[in-house]
């Protein structure tokens, strides 16, 4: 038997929807709602490749606290040239502000516009859970040889609460994102995909203030999401809550490693040396 709040549901969800949603810091959920993280240790892995590039791009950064991490991680051994993208107004002023003292510019770029950069300007690419990743464009801005190395959201991610909401999803939407639908894609916009893998993770909400937030900041996984739009829906989830423990979902992750090929050179054939004449002089 959970143990009850001692807070009313009106409380609860009052508080989830005064909270600010800019960023991708999410560390009021601390003791609200857990989520396990992948094997690969994303922020990390993605530290170790900054150390070893010259001219990166982070492509939707959202409020850049994920690259900014990895840069202070990678410290001293940093890249000549870091870039951010973000298209969220709200996220563009606070990555700038965030990462501004990093010497990290962050670009005002719509998440599906063609990224406002040279071709092959960049000999890494990285990305974290990325609206959709527009594989033509990553492997323009890609030099030959260069990597694109990112963590996108799954199939089926968070469907336990979406379709709570909205009640079953089609089997289309289910495997949208799936892992090996994307690596179709990015091969044939020229990429050679090195590692994919991926992993199904456990989420539980303690309580119903941190489902309001949640859906609140991630906006796409219930559209058009309101407090007063979902008011019944968000009492009866609270009421289980109360009564059953933390309400469980599963999020999906895969890491993609995957790198833009060098051209291929085609060696000179070795020249043939003339014969010698064998007229006599």
């Amino acid at each position: 038997m959970a143990q009850p709040s001692t807070r009313s549901f009106d409380e609860l969800v009052a508080e989830g929807a005064s909270l600010p949603t800019e960023g991708w810091d999410f560390s009021w959920f601390e003791g609200r709602a857990t989520e396990a993280r992948p094997s690969w240790g994303y922020a990390r892995s993605m530290a170790g490749r900054l150390a070893e590039a010259d001219a990166v791009l982070e492509v939707q950064t959202g409020g850049g606290e994920v690259l900014d991490h990895a840069l202070e991680t990678a410290a001293p051994h940093r890249p000549r040239l870091v870039v951010a993208t973000e298209g969220w107004p709200p996220n563009v002023a606070k990555a700038t502000a965030l990462l501004r003292p990093r010497g990290v510019p962050v670009v005002a770029s719509p998440d599906d516009a063609p990224l406002p950069f040279a071709d092959g300007a960049f000999d890494l690419v990285v990305s974290r859970h990325p609206v959709e990743p527009h594989w033509g464009e990553v492997a323009r801005v890609l030099a030959p040889g260069g990597t694109y190395f990112a963590q996108h959201v799954g199939p089926g991610s968070v469907f336990e609460l979406i379709e709570y909401f909205l009640g079953p999803q089609p089997e289309e939407s289910r495997n949208h994102r799936h892992p090996e639908r994307e690596r179709a894609a990015a091969e044939a916009a020229g990429l050679e995909v090195v590692d994919l893998r991926a992993e199904r993770l456990r989420m539980e909400f303690h309580d119903i203030g941190a489902v309001v937030h949640f859906l609140r900041k991630v906006v796409w996984m219930v559209p058009g999401f309101t407090v007063e739009g979902h008011r019944d829906r968000l009492r009866d989830l609270h009421e289980r809550i109360e009564a059953d423990g933390p309400f469980v979902a599963h999020s999906t992750r895969h890491l993609f490693d995957a790198r833009k090929p060098r051209p291929q050179v085609t060696p000179r054939p070795e020249s043939t040396p003339r014969p010698e004449s064998t007229a006599r002089p």
